[in-house]
């Protein structure tokens, strides 16, 4: 029996907005007092009349136009109902048949291959407040704290088209992306700000891998899931549990809910699956329907660059690997720095090609290796060791192109740039004023070279007999301690045809 997965994801995206869905509250609620950010509209007061947040509304369409959705020209808000001490009104303004965006799909690249990518469809997009906070206590007390009740979040549901945990993980972080891109949310799953529920079922397929009986079967909600790591545990938990059941004779006849306990790294079953009936859906009657002709006219052709195409050009201009695009353009941040860093670089690009007749692309693309290299690798391990975030790193992008300019002329080898680098980071200062200030500069006097290799091979009498016996791998051991000598600042392939001279002569 082969069975594949089949998965459609719920997520939660909280946006950034400084109020709250339907009223003035402010709506940050990370180390603030319980219930201070609260007012009558999100406590659901009677006579209290909620006023949408244009803002969300915007951010909305934004999300949709970037998921390729279709903007729902008339949409409105509608009441789910259901009790939970969470929800201080009895109900959760939301949407329902009538989403901000609809119908969408969003193109990727997954598990690495570039030239085949994958669409998942995009069921709707939606506006929805958030509820509070509960707080359960070990003397069997639940306490709720309603500061994030309001809290504006778009729910985004997909089509059931994911079939691994990897794919679900990938989308999951693309649309983190997305969001951030976007500048709608911070969309940190460690904060709250991006949660997912995940639906998934399994379904029998033939040899060929045609679908044998329904496409699909009674489905199994995990609620809630807060990383992405947690994401795909949950998943191949539930694969593995759901395939049991399925050999056994006993698959899912009843759609259920779950939670991933990830101390015994198992979901647990907490109820049957309410269905739309179970929330007595209906139009919100204090919020008129919205008429979103204008916003959407206003805000198509305004997305910005998004993580996709930006990855591509970075790849088709610059000449970036793919694999280092996708971190470059992992963070904004970072891949604005990149592009300014590069927009340094091509004037010199250009007028070595001309002075000196090299090949552009080539020169391209070494160029942006050097780049990726220093920047992902270097830089980045430095900055990770000192917790320093690329907007407020002290290394302008202008002293940071001028300083992969040392490099690529052989000014600063390895070593010395490392130095050079640190430098930078801590102070800020012009690479070239920090490698004349400690005498960095890659040394290629010949004499000078001459004189340390003297030096060394005099200390060394044994060495150089054995190597001229036959032992020519010491040839790394006598480089070794040139380079010592001279803290790294000789220039390498000048040194090794000196020493190579003095041994054989």
């Amino acid at each position: 029996m082969k069975l594949q997965p089949v998965i459609g994801l719920e997520i939660h995206l909280q946006l950034k907005t400084r109020s709250k869905m339907f009223c003035s509250c402010p709506t940050h609620d990370q180390a603030i007092a319980p219930n201070t950010h609260i007012c009558p509209i999100c406590m659901g007061h009677p006579g209290t009349l909620p006023v949408p947040n244009q803002e969300t509304v915007r951010a909305g369409i934004l999300m949709g136009l970037a998921l390729h959705c279709t903007i729902t020209e008339h949409s409105k808000f509608d009441r789910k109902n259901y009790f939970y001490p969470d929800l201080p009104k009895a109900y959760q303004i939301s949407q329902f048949d009538l989403p901000v965006a609809k119908e969408g799909f969003l193109e990727m690249i997954v598990l690495g291959s570039e030239f085949n990518p994958h669409r998942f469809g995009i069921t709707r997009v939606h506006l929805e407040e958030d509820s509070g906070k509960s707080f359960h206590g070990e003397d069997g007390r639940t306490f709720v704290d309603f500061n994030r009740a309001g809290t504006p979040l778009i729910e985004i549901v997909t089509e059931p088209d994911f079939h691994s945990p990897p794919e679900a993980k990938a989308f999951l972080q693309e649309l983190r992306l997305i969001a951030r891109y976007l500048n709608l949310s911070d969309a940190d799953m460690e904060k709250g700000h991006l949660r997912c529920d995940v639906n998934i079922s399994l379904r029998e397929l033939d040899k060929k891998g045609e679908v044998i009986g329904p496409s699909l079967h009674p489905k199994t909600e995990i609620k809630n899931i807060n990383s992405f790591r947690h994401v795909e545990r949950a998943l191949n938990y539930e694969i593995q549990r759901q395939t049991e059941l399925w050999e056994a004779g006993t698959p899912p006849d009843v759609e259920t809910t779950r939670g991933w306990d990830e101390k015994t790294q198992t979901t647990i079953e907490q109820r049957t699956k309410e269905g739309a009936k179970d929330y007595r859906y209906f139009p919100e009657p204090d919020i008129p329907p919205l008429n979103l002709t204008t916003l959407k006219e206003e805000l198509t052709g305004t997305l910005p660059e998004l993580p996709t195409e930006k990855r591509t050009r970075f790849v088709t201009e610059y000449g970036f690997k793919h694999e280092d695009a996708r971190h470059l353009c992992e963070d904004p941040a970072l891949a604005n720095y990149t592009e300014q860093v590069y927009s340094e670089l091509l004037a010199w690009l250009e007028s070595l090609s001309e002075e000196e007749g090299q090949d552009f692309e080539k020169q391209r693309t070494q160029l942006a290796r050097l780049i990726a290299g220093w920047l992902l690798s270097k830089l980045g391990g430095l900055m990770a060791e000192r917790a320093i975030d690329i907007r407020i790193l002290k290394i302008t992008p202008e002293n940071f192109a001028e300083f992969i300019t040392l490099i690529a002329t052989k000014k600063l080898n390895t070593a010395t740039a490392m130095k050079v680098l640190t430098e930078m980071l801590e102070t800020g200062t012009d690479p070239s004023h920090v490698m004349e200030d400690r005498q960095l500069g890659q040394m290629d006097d010949e004499s000078a070279i001459a004189e340390v290799i003297n030096r060394v091979l005099e200390q060394h009498p044994q060495e150089v007999l054995r190597y001229q016996q036959g032992e020519t791998q010491l040839i790394k051991f006598f480089l070794g301690l040139i380079m010592k000598e001279t803290e790294g600042n000789a220039d390498p392939a000048l040194a090794k045809n000196i020493l190579l001279v003095k041994l054989e002569s």
